[in-house]
């Protein structure tokens, strides 16, 4: 693995957004204040906790505090239950199972309440998972900014399936199962007022029925991760960190939409650091590629899957891109927040 330099330090030594975001910062505050506390296991970090004997019962949990609450192509009801649904799923889980915690600000208009409500159930149904337990409490006016979610999901691992982000192998394929960069473009451009909203909507969605479709390649599925906060560039980092391989992906083959691209260019972002809800990468032997894609495509949700790259046993722990005129250059993990508050 490459060595990175730290993120930098602040003298104030205060939470920042960054921390939040998915990248550098949000691994140094796990890895040097959070999971020491809790006396967590060293590993790799999952999307899921594999528990029991028999290693198939998966356990996740995971807050939403996207700003605003409602964007195109979503709201934060709905993202709550996909986002649950999915971390269960990149373990290879079906979901089973979800409680649901909401933090509410005083002065939430009810009719705004009942409907992310709404989503959240018609969301939840649409998954096949049941809403079996809950909380809810109410903080002062100030204490929270309107609403804030809770989801936490139990699952049952398909047989023959346990992918991890360290099982990935040189000279596996990268596999992506639709565009990137739609979740976090709608949401900001629904934040700021860009005027993108007609042409941008998230692409939040449950991904369990890709994970099913992959079930029959069993352990050759080697990893499943859903490129969320820090875009594909901290996923495919996190993967190379935790198998110790590297990756080496054509910007040729990148499904970038071209409102997202312009949305990017206006505002300089990096479309491989945006957030995306609805699509995930695979790592397979490069001999089965053909077999998973076909398998991706056989669910409208994966019907733009592709093939973006290999892992290699040079430069690991190191992401690499092919550009358009043949260059490379690196991707790194963000070190903070591009954009705030999108999940």
């Amino acid at each position: 693995m490459m060595p990175q330099c730290p993120a930098p330090r602040h003298e104030d030594e205060r939470v920042l957004l960054g921390h939040g975001a998915g990248g550098r910062l949000t691994a140094e505050l796990l890895e040097t204040l959070v999971l020491p506390a809790v006396g967590a296991v060293p590993g790799p970090l999952e999307d899921a906790a594999v528990l029991g004997a028999d290693g198939r019962t998966v356990l996740s949990t995971d807050s939403f505090v996207v700003s605003p609450l409602f964007f195109p192509g979503g709201d934060i009801g709905s993202l709550a239950v996909h986002g649950t649904v999915n971390d269960l799923a990149m373990r290879g889980a079906k979901p089973l199972a979800l409680a649901v915690s909401l933090i509410i600000e005083e002065g939430l208009p009810l009719a705004e309440l009942r409907s992310v409500a709404d989503s959240l159930g018609k969301a939840a149904a649409e998954a096949g998972v049941p809403v079996v337990t809950g909380d809810t409490k109410v903080v002062g006016r100030g204490a929270a900014d309107r609403l804030f979610l809770t989801t936490t999901g139990v699952g049952r691992r398909l047989p023959g399936l346990h992918p991890s982000a360290a099982r990935a192998r040189p000279q596996d394929a990268i596999l992506l199962s639709g565009p990137i960069g739609l979740h976090g473009t709608a949401v900001l451009s629904t934040r700021e007022g860009l005027g993108f909203e007609a042409d941008i909507a998230s692409d939040s969605r449950p991904l369990h029925r890709l994970v099913r479709n992959l079930a029959s390649l069993g352990g050759h599925v080697h990893t499943l991760r859903d490129p969320t906060r820090g875009g594909l560039a901290a996923t495919l980092n996190e993967i190379a960190g935790a198998s110790g391989t590297g990756a080496e992906i054509d910007e040729s083959a990148l499904p970038v939409p071209g409102p997202v691209s312009a949305v990017c260019d206006l505002l300089g972002l990096d479309p491989l650091h945006v957030a995306n809800e609805g699509c995930l990468v695979a790592y397979v032997p490069a001999r089965y590629a053909q077999d998973a894609l076909r398998a991706l495509r056989g669910v409208p949700e994966g019907a733009e899957a592709v093939r973006i790259g290999e892992t290699t046993a040079a430069h690991p722990g190191r992401v690499l891109l092919r550009t358009r005129v043949g260059s490379h250059r690196v991707v790194d993990m963000p070190v903070g927040e591009q954009l705030p508050r999108i999940c």
